[in-house]
Order: C-alpha cells, then structure tokens, then sequence
C-alpha cells in the first residue's frame, strides 16, 4: 500500500499504522477512558440525512468561505495538534506547507516540535496560533507577543485541557517522549527501522516554543500527559481568557466550548469565533459530540460569532453537514496526521486535496453553489 492507493481516511490510517511504531501511531489514534466519545465524534454525523435540491444548474460551484479574518479555498482546515516531528521527520514545515499548497489554514500548537519563527517565515499562507495558558504567565504572554512578530493572523485559546484526560491506551502501549522502552515497544521500534533511525539520528526533538521557557520543553523527558499536569493552570477563568483576546487583539477563538452558555460568554469577552471541540474525544469521556451541539449553539448565537467544528470529521459530507446545521467551517486533526505520518508534505496534500474534491462533488450533488446555500433546510434528523 502506498499513497496513491490512499482515498479516504481509512486508507491514511492503513498506511501510518505500517509506518509508525505501535505507541506513536496509538497515540494518533486514541482517546480517553472507555473511548466512547472518541468513537460518537463521528457516528454523530449518521443520525442526521442531507436533502440534496435537482436542476440547479452547479456548473460553476464556489467551495470558499472566510474565518477568523482569512478567506480559505474550501471550508476544511487544518486543526492545531502537539508534536508532529513524531510522526514524520519533516513535522509541522510538511503540515504547514501543504495546507498553504492546498489553499487553506495552518494551526501551530504551543506543543509543536517546530518554532512559532520557523513557520511565520516558512509559509505566507493564513496560520493560527493554538495558546495553552501555562502556570507561568509570562510564558503565555511570550507566545503572544512572538506570534504578533511573525505574521500569524489569529489565534485560537484551548480551554478543554487544564488536566489531562485518562488516555489509558497510552499506558498500555508506553507511549512517552522520548519512547518508554519496553519489551512489547522495544519490538515495535525494531520493526520500524526508518522512523526510528529519523528519530535516533536527526535534530532531538523538543518542544520548540517553550524550549528557552521551560526544562521540561527542553528534554521531553516526562509524558505529555504530565506535562499538562505540570504545566498547564487549572485555575484559569474568563478573565484570564479575555485578558488573552484582549492582547492578542485580532481574530480569536476560544477551542473547547461545547455548551450555548460558554458560546454567550465567548462573545461577551471579546471572541471572534468559537471551535465547538471536545478535543477529539481525549478529554471528558462520556461528552458530546461536537456535532451534537452545533444547531443549538448556533441557534443562540449564530449570527453574532462565527463557529468552527472541530471533531470527527471523516468524509466531506461530515463538513457538508456540520455547515448546514450552522457551522462557518470544520477543522480536522486525527485524519491529517494519519496522513502526514504515511507521506509527510504529500501525504497531507493529498488528504486535503482528497477532501477538497469530496466536498465539491457533494456540494454538486446537493445542488448548491456556494457555502451559504447550505442550510438547515438541507439537513433532516431521523429522530
């Protein structure tokens, strides 16, 4: 199997399982507890039916949608996610490079093996930066600040992770950084000789944008699970969170809100979007869907601040859906690091250029011509 026999996200995840050892390809792939959210993130997308229109005449059909302030070739991005030089030598530059190829938006993780710097300078395409508020204020406030330097154009505050979920395939598999070496995980590294040799024999892997902040950013030594523990502050409130927008004073989203509630208070300090996420099912086990509680927080706040889906999307009739219950647009983590694991720069080109024509020939099919003919009139419930 190799890239070009790669058509949905199965096959990605098919061929990033032969590539990479067992606890870094589990790591991708799973969730917290018993994983029910993780696996709810997507078949929430079954209970509800599209409603396509005929003669419509789709000749011409215009995928673009503008969010956080940047018009995107389609309504797909890419969703800010830790690490990615664990699953391919070339990290986040491949990720960050395709997305621009591509036509849509790269978001860099505070966790990235990659520097804030390096991707300002790399890529001229839209980029949002992904903030954690850390213990230590002026290591918040430094990424900022650097973020404001280097031509990113929004950001996005994660609000979900002020302890770790319970990811307990994780523990069993030994994943850490670097690898906890066991005899099951020994056996695994040795049947994938070249992403361990990448891993022995190229730069070290580090927390790029907190290395010169903090010790642990530097050796890695500990689980990212206790590195959120350490790190992150479980006492942050909304104000910590306005004082952020206020800061950064551009496009803002809060990641993480999953309730009509917490999408109110979003805009009253300030937010331009919020990302209805619940961290791709590794938090709180046994939550909602992102795609569950799209109708309704749209239809509280729909018109006063844009919303992205992060979650679960698999197919471009997911994003079909999640924009006619009233999404702006999706973001998707899981399925573009299968790919980057599987062909690093091309393979996530191919992922989204996969996707990008999945929704073009739904949006064909369904008879519309432009994003904002995708309504709830095209959208039943079977319930």
């Amino acid at each position: 199997m190799n890239l070009r026999d790669c058509y949905n996200f199965d096959d990605f995840k098919k061929l990033a399982k032969k590539k990479l050892p067992s606890p870094i390809f589990h790591y991708i792939d799973g969730g917290s507890d018993d994983e029910i959210t993780l696996n709810r993130n997507t078949d929430a997308f079954n209970e509800c039916d599209l409603v396509p229109n005929v003669l419509t005449n789709v000749k011409e059909v215009d995928l673009s949608v503008e969010v956080l302030g940047k018009k995107i070739d389609f309504p797909l991005f890419l969703s800010p996610t830790a690490m990615h030089r664990l699953y391919h030598h070339d990290g986040e530059k491949a990720s960050a490079k395709a997305a621009e190829k591509i036509g849509t938006m790269f978001s860099l993780s505070t966790m990235a093996t990659t520097s804030i710097e390096t991707i300002g300078n790399l890529t001229g395409g839209p980029k949002m930066f992904q903030l954690y508020i850390h213990k230590d204020r002026s290591l918040t406030e430094n990424l900022i600040e650097r973020c404001k330097r280097t031509g990113f154009h929004a950001m996005c505050l994660t609000v979900d992770t002020v302890v770790a979920g319970n990811r307990e395939r994780d523990y069993r598999t030994g994943f850490s950084t670097p690898p906890r070496l066991t005899l099951k995980s020994l056996l695994s590294f040795a049947m994938h000789p070249n992403w361990s040799l990448n891993y022995l024999l190229r730069k070290k892997i580090e927390l790029a944008n907190v290395v010169h902040m903090t010790d642990k950013g530097t050796s890695i030594d500990k689980s990212v699970i206790q590195y959120i523990n350490e790190q992150f502050d479980p006492s942050m409130e909304w104000k910590d969170a306005e004082y952020c927008v206020q800061k950064w004073g551009g496009p803002f989203a809060l990641k993480g809100v999953m309730s009509v509630e917490d999408a109110k208070k979003a805009i009253d300090i300030g937010c331009s979007a919020i990302i209805i996420s619940n961290h791709g099912g590794r938090q709180l086990d046994g939550s909602r869907a992102p795609f569950d509680q799209v109708k309704a927080i749209s239809d509280a706040v729909g018109d006063k601040i844009e919303i992205i889906l992060d979650g679960g999307i698999r197919r471009g009739t997911h994003v079909l859906k999640a924009i006619a219950a009233g999404a702006k647009a999706c973001s998707i983590g899981k399925g573009f690091l299968f790919s980057l694991s599987a062909g690093g720069q091309e393979g996530v080109e191919k992922m989204l250029s996969n996707m990008r024509e999945e929704i073009y020939r739904d949006m064909v099919l369904m008879g519309c011509k432009n994003i904002k003919e995708l309504n709830f009139s095209k959208l039943i419930y079977r319930k």
